[in-house]
């Protein structure tokens, strides 16, 4: 699909599903996700009205917040809610119908809206925005793990796979600490 640059006094909206591009880009390329870099593109030299991020708060919510400051920093709202756990074990978070409701409550100030997901379920909400509002929708997500039928809905969609060294950056993992008696034997603990 063919992506134009928008009109400058555009008014537009950016949501983003942060679950749905973790895992998308954990998966798919063992990578995090360039929230900023996504932010720009999504934008252009539009007028930027509301840019929120949607997180999930975890059990390593200390972890997470300066994830989530970082967000903030870059310019996103951003709305947080707890992990569900249910008895049995089985956890749940998502963001879906408040995504939707805000995309509802918003498109009537926004010529456009960027929906920064994959996820198949927002088919309907996508439809609504459109048809009801009459509101620009352009997904922006990686192809290789988004709703073929979302991609189809939208007006516009780029595949964040295209420019994987844009929009992706490395995974921070921790190395271990060398045990104290490995150091003290000339052993390297890797």
């Amino acid at each position: 699909m063919i992506v134009r640059k928008q009109p400058m006094g555009q008014r537009v909206g950016v949501f983003v599903d942060v679950q749905n591009m973790y895992y998308s880009a954990r998966y798919a390329y063992d990578a995090r996700v360039n929230f900023k870099a996504i932010l720009h593109d999504a934008v252009q030299s539009r007028q930027l009205i509301r840019a929120i991020a949607y997180v999930i708060k975890t059990e390593e919510f200390e972890k997470e917040r300066v994830f989530f400051d970082a967000l903030s920093n870059i310019g996103f709202e951003v709305k947080a809610k707890d992990l569900q756990i249910f008895v049995g074990g089985a956890k749940k978070g998502d963001w879906d119908i408040g995504i939707a409701m805000d995309m509802i409550e918003l498109a009537p100030k926004l010529d456009t809206v960027v929906l920064v997901s994959g996820d198949g379920d927002f088919v309907p909400l996508v439809l609504h925005l459109q048809r009801a509002l009459g509101t620009r929708v352009e997904i922006m997500a990686f192809g290789k793990s988004a709703s073929a039928k979302l991609i189809e809905a939208a007006d516009s969609f780029i595949d964040l796979d295209k420019d994987k060294k844009k929009y992706l950056m490395e995974r921070r993992v921790m190395k271990k600490m060398p045990v104290q008696g490995d150091q003290e034997h000339g052993k390297r603990s890797e």
